[in-house]
């Protein structure tokens, strides 16, 4: 199989330009994500980052996680588990505005480090979206000016703790999905694997790189390309050993945002490639919630539908 793919960030703007972003075009076509690298993002941010989220992890979450476990009984199950996920987790939203201040238990300097994090990953963010754009022969700027709805994007991260587990073959970290929303930032644990993704009926290991940001795609670049790049399924395998960080960072459209097929790439599909549906990011967002773990295609097909019955009453 082919090896994962690995982009240097460094040479987009060398004389492997060309080269780099033919190289991330295929990882769009073909994988659906990326590990970039060199990306420039300073590595004592990164580590300052990891620290933190660790040291907050066990101080705070840890004994939490494990009361859950007892509460539910999962340290003893036998049987597998298809509704539950084997993580620790909490949601920082940044745009259209922070609840950073909100969240309890944590430490000052954490909330500044995450808030430092998140513009330098909101640059990165649109950086690459501009990149797509030139690989797509789209003008520069249209996937930002279509994420951007009223109040600009949306864009928070989700901070998530892979514990050890005592069951890895009945438990999942967290189950197969495509991401909903745009284009996605991970800062992944570098010694604790786990991530996957699924790749000609295959799952493959998403390798941990030190400093390394591993780039996916979600459902709403899928539409806007009409498919030309997709959203692809991925999961967390739970691990016997070591805890797994995981920073997941969701640079979307905005609620009000309306997305779909991007004009200019309608003109190139032939008869037979399907159109796909037109719709409010938000509607999407509210199917999508008790979806997330089936198929992408039925939820599709419910916004074509949709699409199709307002045009037939309007």
């Amino acid at each position: 199989m082919a090896t994962f793919p690995v982009v240097d960030m460094s040479l987009v703007n060398g004389e492997e330009r060309a080269a780099t972003l033919e190289k991330i075009n295929d990882a769009c076509e073909n994988w659906g994500f990326f590990e970039l690298v060199n990306h420039g993002i300073s590595t004592e941010l990164l580590d300052t980052v990891e620290k933190m989220n660790k040291d907050h992890y066990k101080k705070t979450m840890e004994q939490r996680f494990k009361e859950m476990v007892v509460a539910k009984g999962l340290d003893a199950v036998q049987s597998q588990i298809h509704d539950l996920d084997w993580e620790s987790t909490f949601f920082l939203r940044h745009l259209p505005s922070s609840n950073i201040s909100e969240i309890p238990d944590l430490e000052e300097d954490y909330r500044k480090t995450m808030k430092e994090f998140a513009v330098e990953l909101e640059k990165l963010a649109e950086t690459l979206l501009d990149l797509l754009c030139e690989n797509l022969g789209l003008e520069k700027g249209y996937l930002k000016k279509a994420f951007y709805g009223s109040k600009g994007p949306n864009f928070g991260t989700k901070v998530s703790n892979y514990p050890p587990c005592p069951k890895p073959d009945l438990i999942k970290g967290l189950r197969a999905h495509t991401d909903a929303g745009g284009i996605i930032l991970l800062f992944q644990d570098d010694k604790v694997s786990g991530l996957q993704l699924l790749k000609d009926g295959e799952w493959v290991d998403v390798p941990p790189m030190h400093h390394s940001i591993v780039i996916n795609l979600g459902d709403q670049i899928e539409v806007i390309t009409n498919g030309k790049y997709k959203s692809i399924m991925h999961r967390v395998i739970a691990q016997s050993d070591g805890t797994r960080m995981s920073i997941a960072s969701f640079y979307n459209p905005g609620d009000d945002a309306f997305i779909s097929p991007a004009p200019a790439l309608l003109e190139k599909k032939s008869e037979e490639t399907p159109t796909y549906p037109k719709f409010l990011f938000d509607d999407y967002m509210k199917l999508y919630s008790g979806l997330k773990f089936q198929a992408k295609e039925p939820r599709f097909e419910a916004m074509k539908a949709r699409e199709t019955s307002s045009v037939a009453t309007a």
